[in-house]
């Protein structure tokens, strides 16, 4: 049985390889001609030391000075003797050119474009055979009839048979403009996937911070999560600047329905709002919900939100197991569009 194996790397690239019958991470990627960093193949170097974010595997045999104790149990691992059970996502310390491989790009046709609110868009592509993604990252999308490119995480689940973005539509946004006049069939084109905003194992309660179309990345979580099933709580808190900045929210009861321990709210910043909860997302987590700091919080949105979340964190005093963030420029070009960690 063959096992697929996400390698991460430092600059944002995720390229897929399928791992044979016996086969170790540093075999499966060398026969594809991706060159991780690699030196004595025998556990000895601890030159192909990385780190395993998902999945279960056999460590192998090494010696304690390529890998420790502590960093065994710490999800490090050896390239060169790991061997998947399951499949992985691995973090590879290194960049992807530096491994001689590159994203991969992708043609392939618009199937529609669906107007969700006066401030926001959503459009979808057919998939393109051998295209595999991360819950949670995002593809470089060429604006047609133009050279520029622009960002957007997937809200489809990597299951889905059609890919889905959802867009701000800005009155004067290069591809929010032309999304507004195209058609279904035309001809598109993008690079990816890219990025290390994911979605890992669930290992403890998981607190989800979207705001504005920083909602995508947890619709394509949320979707994983309902493929494979999660028996811890999910939260969510949506906040978006006026009540049109709101989409999805179908898609949110969905999940929910399916979802035993996935709850959501939503809150909105402006004070004109009708909306029954105002305010930024900070001020509507429950304290309960960050479980004394056992807890994974994953939070996308523009800057100021992001910047202003983790400093909010700092001030309960909270220091998360693990926290993901991602930020994004809702009109910025493809280099300037996303910044994780």
């Amino acid at each position: 049985m063959t096992h697929s194996i996400a390698l991460n790397f430092e600059d944002g690239v995720t390229r897929f390889v399928e791992a044979r019958p016996g086969e170790t991470v540093a075999d499966a990627a060398y026969r594809l001609g991706i060159n991780i960093p690699l030196d004595c193949r025998d556990g000895a170097c601890g030159t192909c030391k990385c780190r395993v974010e998902s999945g279960s595997y056999d460590g192998g045999s090494y010696i304690e000075d390529a890998l420790t104790e502590e960093e065994a149990a710490s999800g490090l691992a050896l390239a060169c003797q790991a061997r998947p059970k399951t499949d992985l996502v691995v973090a590879i310390p290194a960049a992807s050119t530096a491994c001689k491989t590159r994203p991969q790009s992708f043609e392939t046709v618009l199937r529609g474009v669906e107007r969700l609110s006066e401030t926001s868009l959503a459009f979808t592509l057919d998939r393109p055979a051998g295209l595999a993604f991360l819950a949670g990252q995002y593809v470089n999308l060429r604006v047609p009839a133009t050279e520029q490119r622009r960002s957007y995480s997937f809200s489809s689940a990597p299951g889905a048979d059609g890919l889905s973005f959802l867009v701000r539509d800005i009155s004067a946004g290069l591809m929010s403009g032309w999304l507004r006049a195209a058609q279904p069939g035309v001809a598109m084109e993008f690079t990816g996937p890219s990025g290390s905003f994911y979605l890992r194992d669930v290992a403890r309660p998981v607190l989800f911070l979207a705001g504005g179309t920083g909602l995508a990345p947890f619709l394509s979580m949320l979707g994983r999560l309902a493929e494979t099933g999660c028996d811890q709580p999910v939260r969510l808190i949506y906040g978006a600047t006026n009540d049109a900045d709101l989409v999805g929210l179908a898609e949110l009861d969905a999940y929910a329905s399916r979802l035993p321990g996935f709850s959501y709210v939503t809150t909105v910043a402006a004070e004109g709002s009708a909306h029954p909860r105002k305010g930024y997302v900070t001020a509507h987590v429950d304290a309960s919900w960050l479980n004394g700091g056992d807890v994974d919080v994953y939070l996308c949105g523009p800057p100021p939100m992001v910047d202003a979340v983790r400093g909010w964190l700092a001030a309960q005093g909270v220091t998360p197991a693990a926290f993901h963030y991602e930020k994004f420029s809702p009109s910025g070009p493809a280099d300037a569009a996303r910044l994780a960690a």
